[in-house]
Formats: structure tokens, C-alpha cells, sequence
């Protein structure tokens, strides 16, 4: 009998090893490092029209809240279950100085504050003794934000300069709809969709030839790339020639810890970006992106086509034939496994973002203030991302 040598196969599945995630880019959970961190900034939930005098359920890095506005126009949000007895206030009437719980009565204001107990002596005695679990809320351009960390450290509430000026005939608007993901919310882990800002390559593959091109053509040529650190964050340079000779210098931005700042794909403007939007983590597995946008009045949502339609129109056939960012997110797991994962040169700007963001939460485990907060101090944040067109010497240092 001849032996035949058995040839050994390399680089099997077998070999995988145990998956795994990195607990530093994905938790979001109050008492973790990382969602100790999220909680030092601000973090936009829901619209303001959303806060009428019916109380909502509303969710936000993993907690559920009530959110609701009382009759002197005041936003609350509050920890759901009653601080008398637990009972949800979802089923509470909301009235001109507040909130009342359905079970006993009690009254509390947006801050939590007892103000009436009905079935004590007189009303509540000890009034001061009780109070209602609330976070702060404010009001921005028609978001709701709020602050959910430590208050000793609650920082001032930022704002950005493209919205200072609002051109005659423009608007701003607050968009809860998902814009540069889809689904309402997007089932994934929201750091493996946030980093994609900063993986500008994948709009070659992804965007412009593998599913067809989704936008313009001034986005479909193979970028030259450089990456930058910045007092808040992280940028991106993708400088194209043009087919007419003009330059196209795109910039794009993160900011700490959630913010992506993105001109339009679509080029329909030039010069700064006009949306800053916040990736924004419901839970550890759910996602949603808030926007604010300012545009021409009436002007609709332009949305990225596949195979001729918008991506709630596609055929399951279709998805998988014409994936768009859903697909090649969502398609990681509800939590990507870092274990698997293979970066290469083409990843400079994942991996500078993720060493930004886990320094800031090694920095707050320590004790220490992370990038973009400051404490009684007005947080006015200047925009770098924009689409710049011209010549290379006029446009290529803007953002």
C-alpha cells in the first residue's frame, strides 16, 4: 500500500481564536470605564416635539428614562420608577408644575423635586426628604440634550459655529432619522458605525464601485488620505483631482466621543460642512444617529441610491447584491468581534481614533478631565469638515 502524505492545511477556521470584543471601545453601561466616560459629555436623545404632556419612554446608553414637558413649558426626564413605591412613571399625568405619579400622587418637578405628597398629613411634611432620580435637559436647535454623569462634573453645553448664521431662505432642522445609517434603531454596537467616519477608503469600495456609485462623481476617484489629531478629536484629508482639473479637498471630523461631522456626499454645497450629527448608543446594541442640519427651506433628504431605489425599498436579493453601510455594519454582529480583526495601512484612521478614545477613558478612570470638556466655560465649537473645490493652493489648507 502506497502512504499518500495528508497536506496540512493552513489559516482553517479552526484556528480562529476565542472571540472576543474590546470592553473599551463598546461598553456603554454606567459603572464601566467607558461609559463612565460617555457620561462626562452631553448627549442628544430625542426631538424637542417629542416632549408633550404625555409622558415617554425614551433610551439612552442602556438606561430607560420617561421623558415628558409640563404646562410651564419645561423639559423633564426622569428615571423611570417612582421613588415612593416603583410604580413606572409612564402611566403618571403630567401637569402645569410637573409630573404626578399615578399610584399615590406624588407630585415632583423636572429636577425631581417632591412638591406634593396627597395622602400625607398636610400635604408632605418632609417634602425636602424626597426626591425623584432626574437627569438635565437642554434645548438646541429644536434636539433634546441631556447630561447623565457625575454632577460635580456636569461641563458646559456645547455649540457650533455653522449654525450661527443661518442664510436668508435656509433653515435648521433637527433630524431623528437615522441619516448615514438606517433602521430605527440600527442593531449593532454604535462604536463599529461611529469609527467608520474615519475609514474614508471604504467610500471607493463600498460606495462607488462594489454597489455602484451611490452619490457623485466627485466622490468616486481613490482619495489621497492624511490624518490628524485635533484638540477634540480626530480629522480626515481625502484630496481627488478632479476630471475637470479642479481640486476637491474633503475633510471630515470626529469629535469626542460621539460626534461626526461630514459634508454632504452628495456635493451639493461647497466650502464647510453644514449637519453635525452624534452617533448616539441606545444600548450596547442599538444605535441611532441625531442630526441637526441646516439647509434651504422646503429642500428634501437626499438619499443614496441602490440599484435605483432607497434602501427600504430594496428586496432581501437586493441587499445582499447592493450592501451599503447597514450591511457591511450591522453585518459585523451586534458587537463586532476585535478578536477577527486584521488592520492594515488602509486602517490608519480607525486605529487613530481608537487610541484617542481609549486614552480619554483611561483618562477618566484616572480622575482626569477628557478632550472637549470644560467646566463653567462657553464651548463654542469651530467646524473644520467641509467639501472645498478650486485650486490646490486656495483650498488645500481649509478644514
Amino acid at each position: 500500500m502506497n502512504e499518500i502524505p495528508v497536506e496540512i492545511d493552513a489559516g482553517t477556521a479552526y484556528e480562529l481564536p476565542e472571540p472576543g470584543w474590546d470592553e473599551e471601545l463598546v461598553d456603554v453601561e454606567r459603572g464601566t470605564p467607558t461609559g463612565e466616560m460617555l457620561r462626562r459629555y452631553w448627549h442628544p436623545f430625542a426631538l424637542s416635539i417629542d416632549a408633550t404632556d404625555t409622558p415617554s419612554e425614551v433610551k439612552v446608553l442602556g438606561e430607560q428614562l420617561i421623558l415628558f414637558r409640563d404646562g410651564h413649558d419645561r423639559v423633564g426626564l426622569m428615571h423611570p420608577r417612582c421613588c415612593h413605591r416603583g410604580t413606572s412613571l409612564y402611566y403618571a399625568k403630567v401637569e402645569t408644575e410637573g409630573i404626578r405619579c399615578c399610584y399615590h400622587g406624588w407630585l415632583f418637578d423636572v429636577e425631581g423635586k417632591t412638591l406634593n405628597m396627597p395622602c400625607e398629613p398636610e400635604g408632605g411634611l418632609h417634602l425636602e426628604r424626597y426626591r425623584q432620580p432626574w437627569y438635565p435637559v437642554r434645548e438646541y436647535h429644536g434636539m433634546l440634550f441631556t447630561y447623565m454623569g457625575p454632577p460635580a462634573h456636569k461641563p458646559a453645553f456645547p455649540t457650533y459655529d455653522i449654525f450661527d448664521h443661518v442664510p436668508e431662505g435656509w433653515e435648521i432642522v433637527a433630524d431623528d432619522n437615522n441619516i448615514g445609517l438606517e433602521g430605527d434603531p440600527t442593531p449593532c454596537n454604535w462604536f463599529q458605525t461611529h469609527e467608520n467616519v474615519m475609514d474614508p477608503l471604504h467610500v471607493y469600495v463600498l460606495h462607488a464601485g462594489f454597489s455602484g456609485n451611490q452619490f457623485v462623481a466627485e466622490m468616486a476617484g481613490l482619495p489621497e488620505l492624511s490624518f490628524h489629531q485635533t484638540a477634540q478629536g480626530v480629522k480626515s484629508h481625502q484630496d481627488r483631482t478632479l476630471d475637470d482639473g479642479r481640486f476637491f479637498h474633503r475633510v471630515t471630523e470626529v469629535v469626542m466621543p460621539n460626534v461626526r461631522i461630514v459634508a454632504s456626499p452628495f456635493v451639493e454645497f461647497e466650502g464647510k460642512a453644514t449637519s453635525v450629527a452624534w452617533t448616539v448608543p441606545i444600548s450596547r446594541t442599538e444605535t441611532k444617529i441625531f442630526t441637526i442640519l441646516k439647509r434651504p427651506i422646503g429642500q428634501e433628504r437626499r438619499r443614496a441610491l441602490y440599484n435605483g431605489k432607497i434602501w427600504p425599498d430594496l428586496s432581501e436579493s437586493e441587499h445582499q447584491r447592493f450592501p451599503g453601510d447597514y450591511e457591511a455594519q450591522v453585518g459585523q454582529g451586534v458587537v463586532t468581534i476585535h478578536t477577527e480583526e486584521n488592520l492594515a495601512s488602509s486602517d490608519r484612521g480607525v486605529s487613530i481614533f481608537r487610541h484617542v478614545f481609549r486614552q480619554q477613558v483611561r483618562a477618566v478612570s484616572n480622575g482626569e478631565t477628557p478632550i472637549g470638556v470644560t467646566n463653567g466655560v462657553e464651548s463654542r465649537y469651530e467646524v473644520r469638515a467641509g467639501n472645498y473645490i478650486g485650486d490646490r493652493e486656495d483650498v488645500v489648507h481649509l478644514g
